[in-house]
């Protein structure tokens, strides 16, 4: 998707420090030859340039490959709506339109896919490029387009891209856009020709950022370096079965047996439905002990640092992934037919990840199979969520453990197995560098798949010397890390789109829905007929007995080996239950008489439960639910934390009249984020400081934000210890993905010690300015209350009376790449913000910030939509940015203040609907 196919929240991919470096110098070209330009030729850079590759959307263009004319009807907000005769001419069409709005965003995250973004930036990316070798994402593809997809999509695939190639067909790069302007002052860089096999790379991008639990298996090894087994379980609570409910509540997993019946998987894999918080022991060969830990604790540490530069295609590299997405039958709406509301949660991007589109036939008939509206991924052909003129769908990420990391034993040329070495598979890569050398590498791959620790000298330096107990093999040349991961076998999601787009009722739908194979998503569905339902579609692995996929295994033993895929007819559905709607927020898809493990690693519930509550609040006693009362479920501030912890808060003395006055902001809170509230900006600093105190502070270093140096308690405490025998750590990681984040984890984490008062967690010890230790719950309370008085002070002033959540809690949109550093000037023509949203962490309205890093939006919902299936015309949408990824656009961030109050607009389906909201028209000619 757009802009964070280059990076996480609006950074171009790499090394931070290398970066910066590289785009100044770039950057200051642009800004001498725009002056120069500006003293030459008047305005010339300023106006011709830029609006050089702004797209044609009137009169008419001859597309060589067209069997008919195509009609694109944009509106107010240049959407388009494609109208074609046959299935061919449509998806070439989506292929130039999407292309003339935002092919330098098609053409970055193809390079991203393949790892090829030194070919664009130079040899700062070279790192980058490295790690996606060996992940060999678009080798799959290649595979995935050879051998599994069906005929009819390659046929689209290869129309879609004759379609892209036919917009870049005469152009030099600032015909096409700004950037490449720009791009051409320090490299000889030249846009290629588009290919089915970048449309289908883009999917593995998609799987790489919703891939599971991998973050928490490394954060959980991690954490051993300072914890035990007790304290870790701790932090990863289990799912509240008996308080949050999960998606399927009257649902199937098999066609024959209708319910979840059996005690066990015929496999042997795990019964007893465990939700969140392995606690077993790092890849410990063939004993309970940490074997091989210093091997595992260093290795991930330095995996994390290669992971953490690798560039994002949807979210924060894999954290913070969340969506939320409902239905309703229509015996409690309005209408008399099912709602359907989605919210996908995303990394903050300009553009935005999403490109609205309508995708329609003249005459549905076997030539021209499609009527279809919503949004799409420029770069790849067909709808991803929305509506045709049958069913409605959405998405949210299941979090299906579908990766795991294994601990390989390597020596000489090959790894340990079974007692046997055997050889690597091995390949070498070239990668062409921008104004440098090439470089060659070589990926090496064990029967788990590839060696990501590979990519680091140091992790292979650590992998030599660690050192290992007697329950591991001998050091020998060292250990590596591989990933195994469903997305890197081919498969056939491609296909699914296709078939979701066209599906008719529910058994298309569920027939499309299981060929979606990664990344495991949650669907929700409804028809015109009134029917709703829910399926869990995705290539989920089972595992060996005693190996749940919480913590990296030994790769040397044969039994921690996946031993197959859980069956597409034993895969959770739901279908028009008695309670007459479904939710899906990431919670638990089952419970726990389910017979497989779907994952370790749920979320823990918080805004599924509220959107249910809702919903029940309104329907009960015969209430009718409204697209508008859909709308304002969506924006829905209520902390689920806040109502916890406020009325223990106010029960606190705090003595000083400052905190005293902070504290009563609280007094008849109502607990919702709204931008504008002084009692949600105070009690969001009391979590956080509530979350340092307790937990940040006793993290290792590597979960830490990177530069927070503490003294810290030496390994296996957490209560108060000798001063004398402390030590001083400084943090690793980036600000938005350090821990604690203050997610609903943490929510379920602080909830269950909330009665244990003189838990160890709640201690710390005194030090520097501060008087004393906090010994209790309430003391350290009132600690982080007087802490956050104070940086609130900081941060907003001393008047309380002009504090507000908005001011804290921002979001800023940076152009993907030139917008990202350099100077001010160029940053302030290609970025826009700052907005002050209301909303916050795992809230319904998920304007995400992480805890540990600070108050800054991280990500958002991408887009929002509800549709209404008694008459299309009147459903409703919203995109985070708009149209147009060329800066200077009307359609560049025309619908993100709309956005941002929670306002959605009109979105038209019918061809009456749609030629009333038609603002300009270009025909396609053959």
């Amino acid at each position: 998707m757009p802009p964070n196919t280059t990076a996480p929240t609006g950074q171009q991919p790499g090394k931070s420090g290398r970066k910066k470096g590289r785009k100044a110098r770039l950057i200051v070209l642009v800004l001498v030859l725009a002056v120069v330009g500006g003293v030459a030729g008047g305005a010339y850079w300023s106006i011709s340039t830029v609006r050089a590759s702004f797209p044609q959307t009137k009169g008419s263009i001859t597309l060589d490959g067209l069997s008919g004319p195509v009609d694109v009807k944009r509106d107010g907000h240049g959407i388009p709506q494609i109208y074609a005769s046959s299935d061919e001419d449509l998806f070439m069409a989506q292929g130039y339109v999407q292309a003339q709005d935002r092919f330098y965003e098609m053409d970055v995250r193809r390079h991203m896919t393949s790892g090829r973004l030194s070919e664009m930036f130079g040899k700062d990316q070279v790192d980058n490029d490295e790690f996606l070798r060996t992940l060999g994402w678009d080798r799959v593809a290649k595979e995935e387009y050879d051998t599994k997809l069906s005929a009819t999509t390659k046929k689209y695939l290869q129309a879609y891209a004759k379609g892209v190639n036919a917009y870049l067909k005469g152009k030099e790069g600032e015909d096409i856009s700004l950037e490449y302007a720009a791009l051409g002052f320090t490299n000889d860089y030249k846009p290629q020709q588009w290919t089915p096999v970048d449309s289908v790379s883009w999917l593995k991008a998609m799987a790489w950022d919703l891939r599971g639990n991998m973050q928490d298996e490394i954060d959980r090894s991690l954490m051993t370096s300072r914890l035990g087994p007790q304290q870790i379980a701790e932090l990863y609570p289990q799912y509240p079965y008996s308080r949050n409910e999960v998606i399927v509540q009257q649902g199937q997993y098999d066609e024959l047996n209708g319910t979840f019946e059996g005690a066990g998987g015929a496999d042997g894999t795990s019964t007893d439905g465990t939700a969140a918080g392995g606690t077993g022991t790092p890849a410990s060969g063939t004993s309970t002990s940490s074997s091989a830990s210093s091997a595992l604790q260093s290795q991930l540490s330095g995996l994390y640092e290669v992971l953490e530069d690798v560039p994002t295609a949807v979210g924060v590299n894999g954290n913070g992934i969340g969506s939320n997405s409902w239905v309703i039958g229509g015996a409690h709406t309005i209408t008399g037919k099912p709602l359907l509301a989605n919210d996908p949660h995303l990394s903050a991007s300009l553009p935005s990840v999403w490109y609205q589109m309508g995708l329609h036939c003249r005459t549905v008939s076997d030539k021209c199979q499609y009527d279809v509206s919503g949004y799409t991924f420029a770069g790849m052909p067909g709808v991803i969520i929305g509506h045709n003129q049958d069913i409605s769908w959405g998405m949210t990420n299941s979090g299906a453990d579908v990766t795991d990391l294994y601990l390989e034993k390597l020596t000489g040329d090959g790894y340990l197995y079974d007692g046997k070495v055997k050889p690597f598979d091995s390949r070498e890569e070239t990668i062409k560098v921008a104004g440098g050398t090439s470089k060659k590498i070589v990926v090496r791959e064990t029967n788990n798949g590839p060696l990501l620790s590979d990519r680091d000298d140091e992790l292979v330096k650590v992998g030599k010397k660690a050192t290992v107990d007697t329950a591991a093999p001998d050091r020998g040349d060292g250990y590596g890390i591989a990933l195994r991961w469903t997305a890197l076998e081919p498969g056939t999601s491609m296909d699914a789109v296709f078939a979701l787009n066209k599906a008719a009722d529910w058994d298309d739908f569920r027939a499309a829905a299981a060929l979606f194979d990664v990344p495991s998503q949650n669907l929700v569905y409804a028809d015109t007929q009134d029917n709703i339902g829910y399926t869990l579609p995705g290539k989920i692995p089972t595992r060996a007995q005693g190996h749940d996929g919480s913590i990296p295994a030994p790769g040397w033993d044969a039994k921690y080996d996946w031993t197959g895929y859980i069956d597409q007819d034993e895969l959770p559905y739901e279908y028009n239950p008695e309670r007459g709607y479904i939710v899906t927020a990431n919670q638990a898809v089952v419970d726990k008489d389910y017979p497989y493990t779907l994952t370790t690693d749920w979320g823990y519930g918080a805004r599924s439960q509220r959107i249910a509550d809702l919903i029940e609040s309104k329907i009960k006693g015969g209430g009718k639910v409204s697209t508008e009362d859909m709308r304002q479920m969506q924006l829905d501030n209520s902390s689920e934390i806040a109502k916890l912890l406020v009325p223990q808060l106010l029960k606190i003395d705090v003595g000083d009249k400052d905190v005293r006055e902070a504290q009563k902001l609280l007094e008849g809170w109502d607990y919702t984020q709204d931008a504008d509230s002084a009692a949600a900006a105070y009690f969001n600093s009391v979590w956080r400081n509530v979350l340092k105190l307790a937990f940040g502070h006793k993290l290792p270093k590597e979960l830490r934000v990177k530069g927070q140096c503490l003294w810290v308690e030496p390994v296996d405490t957490t209560g108060p210890v000798d001063e004398e025998r402390r030590v001083r750590e400084c943090g690793a990681r980036d600000a938005d993905q350090a821990q604690p984040d203050g997610g609903d984890r943490w929510f379920e984490v602080v909830r269950s010690l909330m009665d244990d008062e003189d838990s160890d967690w709640w201690t710390t010890p005194a030090s520097g300015a501060r008087e004393g230790a906090d010994r209790n719950r309430d003391d350290l309370f009132k600690r982080a209350m007087i802490d956050a008085r104070w940086e609130l002070t900081a941060k907003l002033g001393k008047d309380i009376d002009t504090w507000s959540w908005g001011r804290l809690h921002r979001l800023f949109l940076k152009n993907q790449t030139l917008g990202a550093d350099g100077p001010g000037f160029l940053q302030y023509a290609l970025n826009r913000g700052p907005w002050k949203l209301s909303g916050g962490e795992a809230t319904v309205n998920a304007s995400g910030w992480n805890a540990a890093g600070g108050y800054g939006v991280v990500w958002v919902p991408s887009m929002r939509m509800v549709v209404n299936l008694d008459d299309l015309d009147k459903s409703k949408w919203i995109n985070l940015t708009g149209a147009s990824g060329h800066a200077y656009s009307d359609h560049y961030t025309d619908q993100t203040d709309k956005w941002a109050k929670g306002e959605l607009l009109d979105w038209s389906f019918s061809r009456q609907a749609v030629a009333e909201s038609t603002s300009d028209t270009l025909v396609l000619k053959p």
